[in-house]
Formats: structure tokens, sequence, C-alpha cells
């Protein structure tokens, strides 16, 4: 009997054993293909000798120090690098453990920063629909995703939610692409009027949308209106890179491909790359010096942040992404497109396939035509997930696409490293699983 409390107690998982390269292997010696880099988080694959040399040398020097009383070399050379490399004025680095805690450090980071400036009054966040920023309250009441919020919403912040930029689902008929996405960013002004923007103070967006609805990226022109919107309000734009960014959309920061920068930047998983547990959140240097021109502390922190092994580990990581391994990511997306589109783009159940890079969703239908969704009893996007893992396959789908509750879509986030050989195996394994969930 196992004393570990699992996600779902009636699951029995296999024991993970070892990994190499694209592949887990478990205690009986079967492989997996590592598809969706557990949550798009092993972009290097699994095993890699620089990283865990870099692990290994950190602790035989310093494993950990804490923050209030050391910094590191690793956290200094990581937070200059990261600098040098962001687009805009990001200017300083808060290593965190995760997602979820960078999160959690960028809205409260915000707070504090209109505190400074003496504009009390704000405090509410935007975000929108179908959206997930992590499992802490904060980071969770910001989230747009029902089905997560929906037992705790007693005990989170109030947050407004707007519509997500969703070209599949939301484009009427008589727009093109570029109205379609000016029109759902208009939603952002419209919900900053109707708050007061004296009372707002961030809004929240993943750039290109992941475990909610399934890589879904934005229109062109949708994300630099919203820069407009939160510029001329005062309001400051947080971009959720947790998943997306870390190269897995084709460019280091995902935000980059629409041409903007954030005021607060949000970095996790393909950081560390599942080596060590670790995030970050990046803010601009005029937000640095608010706090460092008033009380001088940021009333934040946990006793891992800046963890010496961590950000020696995400040292290596982010020196061999950004050294090249990033170019291969858009070349090697477009080849699991284009097997996804072969496979899939007149299957009768297959309504969409989108993404940018190695961050790839396919959305299931009941109905081709008319988008409709399964029945959510029917639980497709469990029993994909359960073909694809029997069949060697380690996938992320997902329920709850549309609005929490319908829709089905399968997640695909392989390593940078694949070769064609494995894109015809995600793209073979996961023809296997569907048609096993359809039958």
């Amino acid at each position: 009997m196992s004393h570990v409390f699992p996600r779902h107690t009636k699951a029995s998982p296999p024991v993970a054993d070892r990994g190499e390269g694209c592949y887990i292997i478990d205690k009986s010696g079967k492989k997996y293909f590592d598809g969706s880099g557990g949550a798009a988080v092993s972009c290097l694959g699994h095993s890699d000798p620089d990283v865990t040399r870099a692990i290994k040398d950190q602790v035989d020097r310093i494993a950990f120090a804490h923050t209030g009383f050391f910094t590191s070399e690793p956290a200094e050379e990581l937070a200059d690098l990261l600098v040098s490399r962001a687009p805009g004025n990001l200017d300083r680095v808060y290593f965190v453990s995760g997602g979820s805690e960078a999160v959690e450090a960028a809205l409260k980071l915000a707070r504090q920063y209109f505190l400074e400036k003496g504009e009390t009054s704000r405090h509410r966040v935007i975000a929108r629909r179908q959206s997930y920023h992590g499992n802490t309250l904060g980071a969770l009441a910001t989230g747009g995703n029902q089905w997560r919020r929906e037992p705790f919403s007693p005990l989170m912040i109030e947050t407004s939610h707007i519509s997500a930029c969703y070209e599949y689902r939301g484009r009427g008929e008589d727009e093109t692409a570029f109205e379609y996405g000016q029109r759902v960013a208009g939603e952002l002004e419209t919900e900053i009027l109707r708050l007061g923007p004296e009372n707002v103070m961030a809004f929240v967006a993943e750039p290109v949308v992941g475990a909610t609805a399934g890589a879904v990226p934005p229109v062109e022109g949708y994300f630099k209106r919203v820069r407009e919107i939160c510029d001329t309000y005062g309001v400051l734009l947080i971009l959720d890179e947790v998943m997306c960014g870390m190269g897995r959309t084709g460019s280091l920061f995902a935000h980059e491909q629409d041409g903007i920068s954030p005021d607060i930047l949000c970095i996790a998983k393909g950081l560390g790359a599942g080596y060590q547990p670790i995030g970050a959140m990046l803010c601009t240097e005029e937000i640095y010096q608010a706090i460092e021109a008033g009380s001088g502390f940021f009333q934040h922190g946990h006793t891992y942040i800046g963890h010496p092994t961590a950000c020696a580990a995400a040292l290596t990581v982010f020196r061999k992404l950004s050294e090249g391994l990033v170019d291969r990511v858009s070349p090697m997306g477009a080849k699991l497109d284009e097997a996804l589109q072969d496979a899939f783009a007149q299957h009768p159940h297959v309504g969409d396939i989108r993404g940018r890079g190695l961050f790839r969703g396919v959305e299931l239908v009941a109905d081709r035509a008319t988008k409709a969704p399964f029945d959510p009893a029917a639980g497709i996007n469990k029993k994909i997930k359960k073909a694809a893992f029997e069949a060697g396959l380690i996938c992320y789908p997902m329920g709850g696409t549309i609005d929490g509750v319908r829709g089905d879509h399968v997640l695909l986030a392989p390593p940078f490293i694949i070769e064609d050989a494995h894109v015809s195996e995600i793209v073979g394994k996961l023809d296997t699983a569907i048609k096993s969930a359809l039958q």
C-alpha cells in the first residue's frame, strides 16, 4: 500500500524508473514517448548530462542558501541572461519554485507597485475565460476555468473575466480574423471602464492559451490592441508564459511573436525543463524603482526562492535553449503540424488543429460541421489519455475546452530534441488512441 497522496485516489500509476531522451521507462521496462513533456515541462528531454552535471557541481559547492541572507552566483548569472534576452524593458528577475508562485508574486507586486505610488484604490484584476494561471488561491482566482475554480470560489478574490481570443469558437462568419481580435480585445476596455480605471491594477493573459483550451494562439493584432488599452488606463499587463514560454512556441519568449512587451512576465516549466523546480517573475525597471524608491521591501517571499541548485540547473537549461535549441522548434513544429493535418484534417471528429512551434492542440467534436462538442459524460478526453498511455504515448488531453464543462482537446508539447521519426510516432500513436476512444 502506498502512503503517497496521489492526484487521483482511484488510479494506480506505474513507477517511473528512468528517462532516456524523449522517453520515460517504467519499472516494468515499458517505454513511453513523452509527447507532452509532462505538462509542457521537459523541453530538453530526460537525463541531459549537461544539466545533471550542473546540479551535481552546485550541490558539491552549496545546495541552499536563504535569500534573506545571501544571493548566489547561479541566480545572478541566470537573472543577467534572462534580462539580456527579454524584449522590452524587463529588468529584474524574482526566482520562485514554479508557475503558480510566479503568478502569485506578480499579483502581489502589481498591488504593491500601486500602493507605493499612492494609487491605493487599484486592486481589481481582469483575466480571460478559459484561462489557467495556477492553483494557489490568488492564481486560481485569476484563472477563468470554472471547473477548477468552483470548489474554492468562496475563498478567492473577486476577478473579472472577459472573452478569450479563441478564433475557432468565437470569430463570426462576417468578421476577418483581425476584426475579431479587435472586438474581443475591446472587451478589456469595456470592463476597465465598468470597474473604473482607478480601481483596476492588472490584466493577466497567456500569450498562447495552454492546458484549459489546448494551444490557442491569438490572432494578429490582438495583443497590440490589449497593450494600447493597458497603456491608456495605466493598467499593468501581466503575461503568463509558464506553459508557452521558454522557446515552446518557437521564440524564447512567446510574446515576441506578437510585437509587444509586458510590464510583468511569469515563466516556469521550460525554464528548469523538469530538472529542478523553478519559476521566475520578471518586471520592468519602472516597477522595481517604485519599490526601491518607496519602502524598499517587496512584502512577499518563500523559503526556496532563488534556490542555488535550481538556478544552476536552469542556467544550463537556458544556455542550451538560447544557444541554438530553440531554433529547432519552429521547423520541427511545422513538421508536427503537417503530420497532424495529414492524419486528422479531414477526420469527422476533429474540429481544429492549432498552435505554434512545438505547442499543438487538437480539438475533438461530435459534429465537424456544427462544431458541436461531445457530451461531457462520454469522457472522450479521458478515454484518449488512457488509450494513448497504453499505446506508449504521454499526451495531455483535457475536457471543458469551451466553457470549463463542454469540449475535448489533446495538447502536445514534445521535447525540442525530437527527430522526424518521433513526429511519426506521436501522430501514429495518437491516431490509435483517438480511434480507440471513439469506437
